[in-house]
């Protein structure tokens, strides 16, 4: 591995922990079902199935993308959750710190098995797109200073005061 490579997995590592945790604690909160974490990984996993998938039909090799691994992480989290009878701090503290130990260690075994991604990218260049799906440069801040968008921005935002005093009148 390079360093671009353990940068992007540390990145990556970070991202996704925190992304597992966020979301697979916020559905045990408000469902209180403790296999939501375990459901949510299976559900991001079949995501990322598809998209390495829709890569694969793109003529890309099977393990150009790297499926992560969430659910082992994910069934750490719903122990925790099972185990400190539904306290949602302790779920957050002690699950989350399992999550974010054991998820890069189980994508540091998924990624060594894979070839390298920086080759593989020189070896299969991004395919040239067709002129009618260019992307077009998005003018922003273009109209910054214009009299029409600062007279629309300030209309937009007298119209609620006006409105009222509209409502209010016509109820005399």
């Amino acid at each position: 591995y390079t360093d671009w490579a353990w940068t992007s997995f540390v990145v990556f590592s970070i991202s996704q922990s925190t992304m597992l945790v966020v979301g697979a604690i916020y559905y045990m909160l408000f469902t209180g079902v403790p296999g939501t974490a375990t459901y949510y990984a299976t559900i991001m996993t079949i995501y990322t199935w598809v998209a390495k998938g829709a890569w694969f039909a793109l003529g890309y090799p099977y393990d150009f993308i790297v499926t992560p691994v969430w659910i082992p992480s994910a069934m750490l989290l719903d122990l925790t959750y099972w185990a400190t009878r539904r306290n949602k701090h302790a779920a957050i503290i002690i699950g989350g710190t399992l999550v974010g130990l054991s998820l890069p260690i189980f994508n540091m075994i998924n990624l060594l098995l894979v070839r390298d991604p920086l080759e593989m990218a020189f070896k299969y260049p991004r395919p040239t797109l067709p002129p009618y799906m260019t992307p077009i440069e998005p003018q922003v801040g273009k109209f910054y200073n214009s009299p029409v968008a600062l007279g629309s921005g300030a209309g937009a935002v007298l119209s609620v005061p006006i409105a009222a005093l509209g409502a209010k009148l016509n109820t005399w």
